[in-house]
């Protein structure tokens, strides 16, 4: 089907690279319009220009740092003005970290909830009640399997993506409650071929080697494209997914099987 994503306006963060690059080319795709943001405005700006060669004026740009409680009202403001409203949300924006609760810094583990968690709370607060007038949408907070289950040396990265998880939950139950036709779900993908994952990878050798050592740790035997999140948010973001909230979706080559 083609046309999934008309009518929907979409803010994405975290859209300069990786997943959030990858949704909104998708969406766009499909027939939505997307704001694009990212603290590395001229990225944001470059994916943006770049939907916008082969789908004119259907992708805007700004720059983000997704903690700070003012520039999110500016933001979600301006995405606004730019598409002529705004119905959907995807809180992407966020950064890995790898430390056991004894190794892990507190000044670390204050930027991970700063940028993880905080900025989905903000996103979430602020653009909600611009969002009303145009429903339904749909409120997407991306999460990760590591929300789900848990490593010994992922203090911070579990305890963010794991109050993102319940958060998607506690939003949409207030959305059933406060802003009928408005949805909240999460998805939660393991290791994808993004560059966050290759300072993963390099940890253990080389890129490749790194990447196959992972790889044998997912059922499928690989791991996943930013391409198989961003089918995912399509269905969340479209109105095939109007029954399903408060949900989570994983996106784990069967890791959350075993």
């Amino acid at each position: 089907m083609a046309g999934r994503l008309n009518g929907k306006m979409a803010l994405i963060t975290g859209g300069a690279q990786g997943l959030g690059a990858a949704m909104a080319r998708m969406f766009v795709r499909e027939g939505a319009k997307v704001t694009v943001t990212d603290v590395n405005g001229a990225g944001a700006q470059a994916v943006a220009d770049a939907i916008n060669a082969t789908h004119p004026g259907s992708a805007f740009a700004l720059q983000q740092d997704v903690r700070s409680e003012d520039r999110w009202k500016d933001v979600i403001n301006a995405a606004h003005d730019a598409m002529g409203g705004l119905n959907v949300l995807v809180n992407n924006a966020g950064i890995g970290s790898i430390g056991s609760v004894e190794d892990e810094s507190f000044e670390n583990w204050k930027r991970v909830m700063e940028i993880d968690v905080d900025s989905v709370f903000l996103g979430c607060k602020y653009a909600l009640p611009v969002m009303r007038p145009y429903g339904p949408g749909s409120i997407i907070n991306i999460s990760s399997i590591a929300g789900l289950i848990a490593s010994h040396n992922y203090a911070a990265y579990n305890a963010a993506k794991s109050a993102v998880w319940l958060l998607s939950k506690s939003v949409a139950l207030h959305c059933a409650r406060k802003a009928p036709g408005f949805r909240s779900n999460s998805i939660h993908p393991t290791f994808i071929k993004t560059p966050i994952l290759d300072g993963i990878a390099a940890m253990v050798g080389s890129k490749e080697e790194g990447y196959a050592k992972l790889a044998r740790q997912v059922p499928l035997g690989t791991l996943g494209d930013p391409d198989d999140v961003a089918y995912a948010a399509v269905f969340l973001a479209s109105d095939e997914s109007k029954f399903i909230t408060g949900s989570e979706i994983k996106i784990d080559g069967g890791i959350s099987a075993m």
